[in-house]
């Protein structure tokens, strides 16, 4: 088991090892001691592993019950949340009490959002079941919902008490859904790690698993300890989602959240190339990565139509939305630009 310290205002421990999912109670209690838990998680979810993780719990003394949820993005809804919230109340939950996040993200922020906002904030628990979700969205504290306008517009910055992740849940992915986590840890690469870009393109991902999934958890913890609030540094892991977000919009949801970040950080690349900040040859290479792992690495959309659904994005301050450009990989930096440039830029990045 690989542990990893998060060493933010409330600081915890992520978890990483095969296995963990049935040893969660034990795992858990020196955390939270055993109280009232409730299991949030979707229907999916919820037939492949709530029963291991409700039988865990209660053997060490947690008195668990559940709140099961339609899988989709569409259930990170205000309504959706609406909904947990009168259910904790039914329940009588408490703030001695706590929630565990079982599943990929639209779970985890849905329960996190939840947990920071029920009784003005409990404690809650991440148990990530999908490479997404394990490494990148269980991490760091960010919870939210959507709006109709656009993804995570309604959220808060709420902390987990501990991040328990069992790569063997990997196993019962869809190669698709497997496919979305692999385009946020070529992120992490191409952020700031030349050495794990080159790993991933000999294999790493599927050959040293929990490996991989600690060095992007120790990547983000290192950001989100030098910048808990996004004020700064911890914005460089936006590459790819200002323009990612903008597609699933203008795809109406229906291109998943890591196709449309690899098709964002591609276009982020090729603008910069087109910049005279990145060369060719790199952007061939993370091209060539992110189809090897069956992502996406063209847009169907035009500059016009991104730039329209990327004015509501949360990253926007004013007359200026800073985006993340690959200078190289392993080299990113923010690069604010005016919103009356953003379709502009966006040309050079669908054209090159």
């Amino acid at each position: 088991m690989i542990t990893i310290h998060v060493n933010t205002a409330k600081p915890y421990d992520v978890l990483i090892g095969n296995g963990l999912l049935d040893r969660a109670g034990e795992l858990c209690a020196p955390v939270v001691a055993p109280c009232r838990a409730c299991i949030v998680t979707d229907d999916t979810v919820a037939a492949l592993y709530a029963d291991r993780l409700d039988k865990s719990l209660t053997k060490a003394g947690y008195r668990t019950v559940r709140f099961v949820f339609p899988h989709g993005e569409e259930s990170k809804s205000t309504e959706m949340l609406v909904a947990l919230w009168e259910f904790l109340a039914e329940q009588r939950l408490t703030r001695s009490d706590c929630l565990f996040a079982l599943g990929g993200g639209v779970v985890g922020d849905l329960c996190g959002f939840a947990a920071a906002t029920y009784l003005r904030g409990i404690r809650f628990i991440q148990l990530p079941t999908t490479l997404l979700a394990a490494v990148d969205s269980s991490v760091g504290g960010k919870t939210a919902v959507d709006l109709r306008a656009g993804k995570n517009l309604v959220g808060a910055f709420h902390q987990p008490a501990l991040v328990l992740c069992d790569p063997q849940t990997l196993h019962t992915l869809p190669s698709a859904t497997f496919s979305d986590g692999c385009a946020e840890v070529v992120k992490y690469a191409v952020i700031n790690d030349r050495p794990l870009f080159d790993r991933l393109a000999s294999g790493a991902l599927t050959s040293d698993t929990v490996q991989v999934i600690a060095d992007c958890v120790q990547h983000k913890a290192d950001i989100v300890c030098a910048d808990e609030f996004d004020k700064g540094e911890r914005q460089l892991l936006n590459l790819g989602h200002t323009i990612g977000h903008a597609v699933e919009l203008c795809s109406g949801m229906q291109i998943s959240h890591g196709s449309a970040v690899a098709i964002g950080t591609v276009t982020a690349m090729r603008a910069s190339v087109a910049l005279g900040l990145a060369t060719a040859e790199e952007l061939d290479e993370l091209i060539a990565l992110l189809s090897r792992l069956a992502l996406p690495t063209t847009c169907a959309y035009t500059a016009d139509e991104l730039a329209k659904a990327a004015l509501v994005d949360k990253k926007r301050q004013g007359d200026t939305v800073t985006l993340v450009l690959p200078y190289a990989i392993g080299d990113t930096r923010l690069y604010p630009i005016p919103v009356s440039s953003l379709s502009d830029f966006l040309q050079k990045g669908l054209t090159l």
